[in-house]
């Protein structure tokens, strides 16, 4: 199905009452909430951006956002919308960085739906009310990023929305706040989760910033907690009453994926089909967007399914309300690394599995 094509300018007024005009941009209306056709999304996180012409770069460890960046614009006939969860241009405070980042994107931003979330290196620093009492924002504290993108988030200082395009919902999270039980925003995820309609949107997309589902990145077991503390203490208990299909990650510098899990336990079988009922949610670590990469840890994380240590970027592809499609691409050649298929109903959202038997939604 077609959608309605729009074509726009951006215009400057100079002092002498004249104008300054870019050249013509176009771009797609999104589908309607629930709508069927082909939809296709791109994920992933920690992108940076880096020189052209190969000259040294402020902080000089984001090598691979060019890659990203030119994969993306060479397919991007084939793309709807992109989320970019978290750490864009790393600019800690240095808003040139913002600028050469902006005009590295524009490309896509121009004419693509291109939706952030809130990362370490946009919102934390000192006494500034970040749930994480460090300077990684070189004191930004989110101002750059709310004001440069728009998101759907009823207070942008608090950067949690939920957004509906087409067969998917996506509730995205700000792990730079609290999420944690009986908190603001843990009240705003279980909304967004129970509030959707899965009969017409059965893709059910939760994202944030930092790992609060599994990763067997090399910090967190040190930690012995493959996550960010208390991150599954608090949320897998949604995700499994709401039947969370994906959970994305950042923060950690690779790619990984999970098998269908809850409670530390893979609980369907297979690595590159699924079908029927819902029964546990995937988890992906998608950071690999340009940034340096995070070294795995040499523990043997029964859970993981494919591990890579190098960029890259994920597309999803729903073709209807039954069919999806997870394709994880490199950077380097826009190959496909890793897939898998889900293939369901509505009645397999419905049924009862452990500690998720909701036979309504808010949505009903």
């Amino acid at each position: 199905m077609d959608f309605y094509r729009y074509q726009y300018r951006v215009g400057h007024l100079l002092e002498d009452g004249s104008y300054v005009w870019s050249k013509t941009y176009y771009f797609r209306a999104s589908p309607y909430p629930g709508q069927e056709s082909l939809q296709r999304v791109i994920i992933f996180g920690d992108m940076g951006k880096a020189e052209r012409d190969g000259s040294n770069e402020y902080a000089n460890y984001q090598p691979g956002s060019l890659n990203t960046t030119d994969q993306l614009i060479r397919d991007l006939p084939n793309i709807a919308i992109v989320f970019l969860i978290g750490d864009l241009p790393y600019a800690n405070g240095y808003i040139s960085q913002w600028d050469q980042f902006t005009a590295q994107v524009a490309a896509i931003t121009s004419t693509k739906a291109f939706m952030i979330a809130s990362g370490n290196h946009e919102r934390d620093w000192l006494n500034s009310g970040s749930f994480f009492n460090v300077q990684d924002s070189g004191g930004e504290c989110g101002v750059p990023a709310e004001t440069y993108y728009y998101v759907p988030a009823e207070n942008r200082a608090k950067f949690w929305y939920q957004t509906d395009y087409g067969m998917f919902r996506f509730c995205i999270i700000d792990s730079e706040h609290d999420w944690r039980e009986g908190s603001e925003q843990y009240q705003f995820i279980e909304k967004c989760l129970a509030s959707v309609d899965r009969k017409h949107q059965p893709w059910l997309i939760f994202a944030a910033h930092r790992v609060l589902g599994y990763s067997s990145n090399d910090w967190y077991a040190k930690d012995g907690s493959f996550e960010e503390p208390e991150g599954r203490a608090h949320l897998q208990k949604l995700w499994q009453k709401y039947k969370v299909d994906i959970a994305f990650f950042g923060h950690v510098h690779n790619y990984e994926r999970t098998c269908p899990i809850y409670q530390n336990q893979c609980v369907k079988d297979g690595k590159s089909h699924y079908s029927g009922v819902v029964n546990g949610t995937i988890h992906v670590i998608v950071g690999g967007g340009g940034s340096h990469l995070s070294q795995f840890t040499p523990t043997n994380t029964f859970w993981s399914l494919y591990k890579d240590y190098d960029r890259g970027f994920v597309k999803l592809t729903a073709f209807n309300r039954s069919s999806l499609l997870f394709e994880y691409k490199k950077s380097r050649d826009g190959e496909v690394y890793d897939s898998f298929t889900i293939s369901r109903d509505y009645r397999d959202v419905l049924a009862c599995v452990h500690d998720g038997c909701e036979f309504t939604t808010l949505a009903s």
